[in-house]
């Protein structure tokens, strides 16, 4: 069993077991003390892990997972050598799922996403944010939020919503002036609808300048939306030090961060959170950990799944996290695990397993959490426990 305590380091057990009552982990430790305190044969359900690993639930923290249409050709396009900014200049990219969004029906948005949180929480993901931001207008992004709600209300995952009208600019739109539309008609109407809990933005050349996002965020806050960033992706634009000025929950992506941003990153108490599966899918350099590990940051890692980084896997990016960024089997687990959820301001213990904290845990295939990044390309995920529910398995249920 690989538990992950509130300081965030990770500790094995042998032969242990866990209980959870009402939704919450009741007691974790030796099989023997636990099951003559919590009788297995009283449970409604009781699970027989013997020679597999236990591991906290994922928590994916950065996801774009509600969107309609393909981009499968843009794939190839790349391979072919296009980069994502020329397909976006084109018209492709975001602003290709724009259009497929805002052409959707509500309820086919809807099932579009319940479908991504099957297959997220097959490979075990147990609490996920998902991002709007593929309506660019405020009907279609109050549409997408909508639809966050609803499938948080439907399906066993809990989703976590952010509003990100500035994600991109809107086709023949001027910056500056779908910033002034973002900040005084879509985000009024974001905070009246109140699903979203964090505003995030796209700082990045091309798109939103360091001020504009400013405003975006600083406007959100105003709404009661915590700030997020997408922060030094292509190029170093300075999203990371807006990120730690303002406060935000998260930075995200950070591929061209420098020591400096890491410092104030840390200084501001910001959760790094980085995305290996973007690079992965980009072909580019992979974001380097180590300025914010070494600093001591929570750092979190994520899927950012999305039309143009198409994974719902959490133990792809732990195994793209450690063989391409060279994290630890350990530090990228807790990055998907207790990371991510404070990356999303989630601070009931999610993404750890100790008494008191809510009762979502994997079951893998394997006898140890590091055979979540070193058998990459299956599926180690064995069962899903979400609040002590059995919500996903093949594994043998001993009782219930």
């Amino acid at each position: 069993m690989a538990v992950v305590d509130e300081s965030g380091a990770l500790r094995t057990h042998e032969d242990a077991a866990v209980a959870v009552v009402d939704g919450a982990v009741a007691a974790v430790g030796p099989t023997d003390a636990v099951t003559s305190e919590y009788d297995p044969a009283e449970a409604d359900v009781a699970l027989d892990a013997r020679g597999k690993a236990v591991i906290p639930g994922f928590v994916d923290s950065h996801t774009h997972a509600l969107f309609a249409g393909d981009r499968a050709d843009e794939f190839a396009a790349k391979l072919r050598g296009k980069t994502y900014q020329e397909i976006l200049a084109e018209g492709g990219g975001i602003l290709r799922t724009v259009r497929a969004v805002r052409e959707a029906d509500p309820d086919a948005l809807l099932a579009n996403l319940l479908q991504q949180l099957d297959t997220m929480l097959s490979y075990g993901t147990t609490t996920v944010e998902v991002k709007s931001g593929y309506g660019l207008d405020t009907e279609t992004e109050l549409a997408m939020l909508g639809a966050v709600r609803r499938a948080d209300d439907q399906h066993p995952v809990d989703v976590v919503a952010t509003f990100m009208g500035a994600h991109a600019v809107p086709e023949g739109r001027d910056a500056d002036d779908y910033v002034d539309e973002v900040v005084e008609e879509q985000l009024p109407a974001v905070a009246k609808q109140g699903v979203a809990e964090f505003c995030d933005v796209f700082c990045e050349e091309g798109v939103f300048s360091v001020e504009g996002s400013r405003r975006v965020l600083e406007a959100g806050r105003e709404h009661g939306l915590t700030p997020k960033v997408h922060a030094e992706e292509f190029v170093h634009l300075g999203g990371a030090r807006l990120a730690a000025e303002v406060g935000a929950a998260s930075a995200d992506h950070l591929l061209h961060a420098t020591d400096e941003d890491a410092e104030a990153l840390v200084d501001a108490g910001v959760v790094p959170v980085l995305l290996p599966g973007t690079a992965f899918s980009l072909g580019a350099d992979y974001a380097d950990p180590d300025p914010f590990l070494d600093r001591g940051a929570p750092v979190a890692v994520a899927t950012d799944l999305n039309p143009n980084c198409y994974s719902q896997s959490m133990p792809f990016a732990v195994a793209l996290a450690c063989v391409g960024m060279g994290m630890t089997p350990a530090e990228a687990l807790v990055g998907a695990t207790r990371n991510g959820a404070l990356a999303i301001d989630r601070d009931d213990g999610r993404g750890t397993l100790r008494q008191g904290t809510p009762g979502d845990l994997c079951v893998l295939d394997a006898p140890s959490h590091v055979h979540v990044p070193y058998n990459f390309g299956v599926n180690p995920v064995e069962a899903v426990l979400k609040d002590g529910r059995l919500v996903h398995g093949r594994t043998e249920v001993v009782h219930g």
